[in-house]
């Protein structure tokens, strides 16, 4: 006996959270960046000393005020001449200590972010704080 059925099968749709509710949308947009392609940004104001070691950019001799970007395990150095480099020391355990603020501010790109938080080059031989 040859068995039929009239069971369909369709995809679940996939909804964002904005089509449901919004306060939804609002926790999920302010949730930490998380994923293999997130990038996290943190400003340090002070000086850096590795192994004992002041942190100076290799171009303009700044020796404070960098931005530390996190990607995967990586950290690099990004001064506000627009310098970056990466730095071993720097392990992705001390970036994650270093945030003090847990809140976030997404961007686009990570050159949007740099542009915004002034480390693109154009504040280049000045301290903000």
């Amino acid at each position: 006996m040859t068995r039929t059925d009239e069971r369909t099968t369709t995809p679940n749709p996939t909804t964002t959270p904005a089509a449901s509710d919004p306060f939804l949308q609002l926790e999920y947009d302010s949730r930490p960046p998380s994923g293999p392609n997130a990038v996290r940004l943190v400003k340090c104001p002070a000086e850096l000393a590795l192994r004992g070691m002041p942190v100076i950019c290799p171009t303009c001799r700044a020796r404070r005020d960098w931005l530390l970007i996190n990607h995967r395990r990586h950290v690099w150095i990004g001064c506000r001449c627009g310098t970056e480099w990466l730095e071993a020391e720097i392990t992705r355990r001390d970036f994650d200590a270093m945030i003090a603020d847990p809140t976030w501010t997404h961007y686009r790109t990570l050159d949007e972010a740099r542009a915004v938080l002034g480390f693109d080059g154009l504040f280049a031989g000045l301290y903000l704080e």
